[in-house]
C-alpha cells in the first residue's frame, strides 16, 4: 500500500526522494516523510500530501547523499504527523520506513515495555525500529545481524528499508509479501516500491524476494536470506518509459488511462493473434496449454476491479470454453476451506500482481496442488513469480487509483484464453473463430469512436452529479460491467452506487428508484434484449431516470430512456470491453464536477499490500 524510496550514492538524495514520493502517491497519501544522514540524521514528516511535506521542509537542511522516504496509506494508527514514517528508536540509532503489517507487534511492544522502551506513536513500525535496536545494543552486532535477527522474531509482512546513525555509509532493505526493487546506477542504487521512481536513472533493477535482506553501500551491495546465505542477485531491465508516467497533457491520470485503452487493449492482443493463421498463441501459457484445455474447474480468484473482470471470464470459459468456473473474492477464499484438487486450474487477477490477499490463495492452491496461473501487468511482480505459469496485460503503468484500463486489458487477456481453449477443444469453429478474433482486432477502433462520445458523457454527468444514490443494471456478461460501473462512481465521487443484474431488480432494489435515483442499464441487442426492455419500462413507470447503453442505431429504448448513449455493434462475449468505456467517463465527469481527487480518491490506495 504504501510507497517507499531511497537513495545512495554521490548525487544530492532529497530531489530524487522527493520525486520517487510524487510518483508513488498513489499508493497511499496519509502522510509523507522523508529521512536523509548528512553527518547526522534529519527526519522530516508530515501528515497529508506529498506536497504538503514539501513546503513544511522548505527552507530546512535537506543536505545530503543517503536518504528515504515514504508516503503512507494508514493501517495502525490515523493520520496524523506522529504517526507517520519515518520512524526512529528510542534512542535515533535506527531509522526505518515500512510498507505492510507486523502481525504480532503487540506482543513484542509488551516485551520491549517490559525492558523500558516508550512509544510515542500508535504504529507497528515503531515497534520494528525499537526491536533492531534492543537486539543491536543488547547483543552488540552489527546494524545488519540486528535487522535480520530481529526479521526472524516478525510474524506479518514488510518492505523495509533501515539507517542506522552509528553505521551511516549504510542501507538496509529487506522484503516479505510486500514489494521492493533496488535500481543499480554508476556507484549510487535505488530502493522503492515499484519502478516508477527508478526508470528516470537506470533500467537495471533487483526485484526482492522473500526474505532476501540487501546491504547497500554507494560502491556495492551484496545480498543474503534470513538465514544469512549469500545470494545471486538476479538484475533485470526495466522496458518503461518516462512518458507513460506522466499525465501528457490530461487533468488527470484517470483521464489519461481512460483514452490509452485503444492502445493498451491492442498492445494486450499485440503479437498473440492472428487473423493470417486464424489462432491465437499465448506464450507464457505453452508449457501449460495441455493442462489447461483439459481443466475439470477454473476457479478465477481476484479483488475489487479484478474480480469483476474475473465475473467476465466467467461467462467467457463457460459459454465459448464449456469448462465449469467458479469466481472467488481472494480475501474470502483461503478462510473458507475450499476444495481444491489437482485437475483444477485456478486464476489469479490482478493489477500490480502484488494484492496480499491474492498472493495468500495462490499460497493456498499451490499447497492444494492446482495448477495456479497468473494474470497481471507488472512484469517481475509477485504473482508473477509465485505461479506456475501466466500472461501479462501489457496495459503499461496504471497511476489512478481506480482501475480502467487493466480492467479492460485483463478482460481481453480473458478472452483470449477462451478463445484459445475453445478452438482447442473443437467448440469453436474455423469460421466463427475467424469472426472473433476480427471482432477483437476491431475493439480498439469502436473504444476511440466512443471515446469522440466525451462530451456527450459530460453533459451527463452534468446532470447526475448531485443525486446520492445511483443504481446499474445488466443482463448476462453486461452485468460484471455494471458492477464496476457502480464501483467506479462511489469510488472517485462518493456517491452510493450498487450494480444488480436487472432481473434482481425486482427483488429489492426497486423499493429504491424514484425521480431522484439514475439507473444506467447496458442494454446492448443480445439474446437477453427483450427482458432489459422490461426492464427499463419499469423503472419508468415508478418515475425513475433511466441513461441507457445502447448498441448503436437502436431506435427503440431511445424512445423509453432518458439518456441513450451509442457504442458500435460488436459480438455479444465482447460487449464489456466497450461498454465499460462510458461508464468510466461519466463517473469521472461527475467526480471532478463534485471537487473530488479522481487520481487520489479518499481512504483508497492503487495496491493493496496487506490483508
Amino acid at each position: 500500500m504504501c510507497g517507499i524510496v531511497g537513495y545512495i550514492g554521490n548525487k544530492d538524495a532529497y530531489p530524487i526522494i522527493l520525486k520517487g514520493l510524487k510518483r508513488l502517491e498513489y499508493r497511499g497519501y496519509d502522510s509523507a516523510g522523508i529521512a536523509i544522514i548528512n553527518g547526522k540524521l534529519n527526519i522530516y514528516k508530515k501528515r497529508g500530501k506529498v506536497s504538503e511535506l514539501e513546503d513544511y521542509i522548505l527552507g530546512m537542511d535537506k543536505k545530503g547523499t543517503i536518504g528515504i522516504g515514504h508516503t503512507r496509506w494508514a493501517t495502525h494508527g490515523e493520520p496524523n504527523d506522529r504517526n507517520a514514517h519515518p520512524h526512529h528508536s528510542q534512542n535515533r540509532i535506527f531509522t526505518i520506513i515500512h510498507n505492510g503489517i507486523i502481525e504480532n507487534y503487540t506482543h513484542l511492544k509488551h516485551s520491549l515495555k517490559e525492558q523500558g522502551y516508550e512509544f510515542y506513536s500508535e504504529t507497528d513500525t515503531e515497534v520494528l525500529a525499537n526491536l533492531i535496536e534492543y537486539i543491536y545494543t543488547s547483543q552488540k552486532v552489527t546494524a545488519e545481524i540486528a535487522v535480520r535477527l530481529a526479521l526472524l522474531k516478525v510474524v506479518g509482512a514488510y518492505g523495509l528499508v533501515v539507517l542506522c546513525s552509528e553505521e551511516p555509509d549504510k542501507i538496509i532493505a529487506a522484503r516479505k509479501s510486500s514489494p521492493l526493487v533496488i535500481g543499480i546506477g554508476d556507484n549510487e542504487y535505488f530502493l522503492a516500491s515499484d519502478a516508477t521512481p527508478i526508470i528516470e536513472y537506470t533500467d537495471r533493477v533487483i526485484y526482492l524476494n522473500n526474505d532476501d535482506i540487501a546491504i547497500i553501500k554507494k560502491e556495492e551491495m551484496v545480498l543474503k536470506n534470513l538465514k544469512n546465505d549469500i545470494l545471486q542477485p538476479n538484475i533485470e531491465k526495466i522496458d518503461l518509459c518516462i512518458s507513460e508516467i506522466e499525465k501528457n497533457g490530461f487533468d488527470h491520470f484517470m483521464l489519461k488511462e481512460i483514452f490509452e485503452q485503444p492502445r493498451s487493449i491492442q498492445d494486450t492482443f499485440r503479437g498473440r493473434i492472428s487473423q493470417e493463421m486464424n489462432e491465437i498463441r499465448l506464450g507464457g501459457l505453452y508449457s501449460v496449454n495441455d493442462q489447461l484445455v483439459h481443466a475439470k474447474r477454473i476457479i478465477l480468484i481476484a479483488c475489487g476491479t479484478s474480480w469483476h473482470a474475473a465475473l467476465v471470464g466467467e461467462y467467457l470459459f463457460e459459454d465459448i470454453a464449456r469448462i465449469p468456473v467458479e469466481v472467488e473474492y481472494a480475501s474470502e477464499f483461503r478462510y473458507r476451506n475450499p476444495l481444491i484438487g489437482k485437475e483444477d486450474v485456478v486464476i489469479a487477477i490482478s493489477q500490480s500482481g502484488e494484492t496480499a490477499d491474492t498472493l495468500a490463495a495462490i499460497q493456498l492452491a499451490k499447497e492444494s496442488g492446482a495448477l495456479v496461473l497468473g494474470i497481471c501487468n507488472v512484469v517481475g511482480s509477485s504473482i508473477s513469480r509465485e505461479t506456475d505459469a501466466g500472461v501479462y496485460t501489457h496495459a503499461g503503468p496504471e497511476i489512478g487509483v481506480a482501475s480502467t484500463k487493466a480492467f479492460t486489458a485483463q478482460v481481453t487477456v480473458l478472452t483470449m484464453m477462451a478463445f484459445m481453449i475453445g478452438k482447442e477443444k473443437g467448440l469453436v469453429s474455423d469460421e466463427r473463430m475467424a469472426i472473433l478474433i476480427k471482432e477483437l482486432y476491431d475493439i480498439p477502433s469502436k473504444i476511440e469512436q466512443i471515446l469522440k462520445l466525451n462530451d456527450e458523457f459530460k453533459k451527463i454527468a452534468g446532470i447526475y452529479k448531485h443525486v446520492t444514490n445511483a443504481l446499474y443494471l445488466g443482463r448476462g456478461v453486461s452485468f460484471p460491467v455494471a458492477l464496476e460501473g457502480a464501483l467506479k462512481l462511489k469510488e472517485i465521487s462518493y456517491i452510493h452506487a450498487e450494480g444488480y443484474p436487472a432481473a434482481e431488480m425486482k427483488h429489492g432494489p426497486i423499493a429504491l428508484i424514484d425521480e431522484n435515483m439514475p439507473v444506467i442499464f447496458i442494454a446492448t441487442k443480445d439474446k437477453s434484449y427483450d427482458k432489459i426492455l422490461s426492464n427499463i419500462q419499469e423503472v419508468k413507470a415508478r418515475n425513475g431516470a433511466v441513461i441507457a447503453i445502447v448498441t448503436e442505431g437502436d431506435d427503440i429504448i431511445s424512445k423509453m430512456a432518458d439518456h441513450t448513449i451509442e457504442i458500435p455493434e460488436a459480438d455479444e462475449v465482447l460487449i464489456s470491453l466497450l461498454a465499460a468505456v462510458p461508464l468510466q467517463l461519466i463517473a469521472y465527469h461527475i467526480a471532478v464536477m463534485r471537487g473530488c481527487n479522481v487520481d487520489q480518491p479518499r481512504n483508497l490506495a492503487k495496491s493493496v499490500t496487506v490483508e
